[in-house]
């Protein structure tokens, strides 16, 4: 969870119509995930990413990868759920992929906080953003799949440009990246296979530990 944002006055915002003032105060609610830090590092080393860069590079890469999607996708509606998806992070912060124990919690905690922040705009746009960001969850569509798949991915291109990053943090193998991972396969098979290359180099450079055999000799 980020801090309050200290910021100047808004009663500005009463010179406005109420529709306008509910929108300028998402706005600027939004402006919060600038301060939350994920687990990811940036390319080259020096700090961990914040979401907010997250989710413009999410956008950038769905419009750069958007051809290796399943089937025909509506890439609008994919940049909204990615610059959407994680603005809950504003209330609960991230949830890195590999910490277990707050994964038990995360989609009641993410829920409570998307009813807090979309609840700040007006009551069209409040259902409209709260319905992409369930879709987005479910993935049970070729859109909401496909922004999942480069969700998935940026993380795993990142760890391998810094030489682990979580991998190390959390003493991740092979074979749990890949289970976590592997839902990328379901919106763009063939950026499952490019990430499966990185995996297995990341693997080989003993950035993820080998993936533990299930025959106990």
């Amino acid at each position: 969870m980020t801090e309050p944002t200290q910021h100047g006055p808004i009663d500005w915002l009463d010179k406005v119509s109420d529709r306008m003032a509910s929108q300028f105060r998402f706005l600027i609610e939004a402006d919060r995930l600038k301060m939350v830090i994920r687990g990811s590092r940036i390319a080259d080393g020096s700090r961990r990413e914040n979401t907010a860069e997250h989710s413009w590079h999410l956008g950038l890469f769905a419009m750069v990868l958007s051809e290796w999607a399943v089937g025909p996708i509506d890439l609008f509606r994919v940049v909204q759920m990615l610059v959407l998806h994680d603005l809950v992070e504003i209330e609960c912060g991230d949830t890195p992929l590999f910490d277990e124990a707050g994964s038990t919690t995360q989609a009641t905690r993410e829920a409570e906080a998307a009813d807090a922040l979309y609840g700040l705009l007006p009551l069209d746009q409040s259902h409209a953003f709260r319905s992409l960001w369930e879709e987005f969850e479910a993935a049970t569509t070729p859109d909401a799949r496909f922004a999942k798949a480069v969700d998935r991915l940026q993380p795993i291109l990142l760890n391998h440009l810094v030489g682990g990053g979580t991998w190390l943090d959390y003493n991740v193998d092979v074979e749990r990246e890949r289970s976590l991972t592997c839902r990328i396969a379901e919106g763009a098979p063939a950026l499952w296979g490019a990430a499966e290359a990185v995996i297995a180099d990341a693997a080989a450079r003993g950035w993820l530990k080998p993936a533990i055999s299930m025959n106990p000799h």
